[in-house]
Protein backbone atom coordinates (compact mmCIF):
# COMPACT_ATOMS: atom_id res chain seq x y z
CA UNK A 1 0.00 0.00 0.00
CA UNK A 2 1.08 2.96 -0.90
CA UNK A 3 0.99 5.76 1.47
CA UNK A 4 2.23 10.13 1.82
CA UNK A 5 5.54 9.93 2.82
CA UNK A 6 4.52 11.54 6.58
CA UNK A 7 1.98 8.80 6.81
CA UNK A 8 4.60 5.64 5.82
CA UNK A 9 6.88 7.27 8.80
CA UNK A 10 4.44 7.33 11.42
CA UNK A 11 3.92 3.76 10.41
CA UNK A 12 7.19 2.93 10.91
CA UNK A 13 8.12 4.28 14.21
CA UNK A 14 4.61 2.56 15.29
CA UNK A 15 5.66 -0.24 14.16
CA UNK A 16 9.09 0.35 15.54
CA UNK A 17 8.12 1.17 19.11
CA UNK A 18 11.19 2.86 19.55
CA UNK A 19 13.09 5.87 18.01
CA UNK A 20 14.62 5.52 14.90
CA UNK A 21 17.34 7.27 12.81
CA UNK A 22 16.24 8.58 9.01
CA UNK A 23 18.31 6.38 7.74
CA UNK A 24 16.57 3.29 9.28
CA UNK A 25 13.30 5.05 8.54
CA UNK A 26 14.06 5.20 5.06
CA UNK A 27 15.44 1.87 5.22
CA UNK A 28 12.10 0.33 6.43
CA UNK A 29 10.14 2.39 4.18
CA UNK A 30 11.99 1.04 1.10
CA UNK A 31 12.32 -2.36 2.05
CA UNK A 32 8.29 -2.27 2.51
CA UNK A 33 7.15 -0.81 -0.60
CA UNK A 34 5.55 2.35 1.72
CA UNK A 35 6.27 5.04 -0.38
CA UNK A 36 8.10 5.31 -3.88
CA UNK A 37 9.54 9.33 -5.29
CA UNK A 38 7.43 10.81 -8.26
CA UNK A 39 10.14 9.34 -10.50
CA UNK A 40 10.22 5.99 -9.07
CA UNK A 41 13.56 6.34 -7.13
CA UNK A 42 13.16 4.93 -3.66
CA UNK A 43 12.96 7.45 -0.35
CA UNK A 44 15.84 9.01 0.81
CA UNK A 45 17.00 10.02 4.41
CA UNK A 46 16.87 13.75 3.15
CA UNK A 47 13.66 13.64 2.51
CA UNK A 48 12.62 12.16 5.42
CA UNK A 49 14.39 14.59 7.48
CA UNK A 50 13.22 16.86 5.83
CA UNK A 51 9.62 15.22 5.89
CA UNK A 52 9.79 15.34 9.79
CA UNK A 53 10.89 18.93 10.20
CA UNK A 54 7.90 19.91 8.42
CA UNK A 55 5.60 17.86 10.87
CA UNK A 56 6.86 19.34 14.13
CA UNK A 57 3.81 18.49 15.52
CA UNK A 58 4.08 14.50 14.80
CA UNK A 59 7.79 14.08 15.04
CA UNK A 60 10.78 14.67 17.91
CA UNK A 61 13.98 14.82 17.65
CA UNK A 62 16.57 13.72 20.20
CA UNK A 63 20.19 12.60 20.31
CA UNK A 64 19.86 11.58 16.27
CA UNK A 65 16.75 9.55 16.40
CA UNK A 66 13.47 10.54 15.38
CA UNK A 67 10.52 9.71 17.69
CA UNK A 68 6.46 10.05 17.43
CA UNK A 69 5.14 12.63 19.71
CA UNK A 70 1.64 11.60 19.60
Amino acid sequence: MIMRLEQAIVYVLATAGHGMSTTAIADAINEEGLYILNNGQPVSDKFVYATICRYADIFAREGGLIYLIM
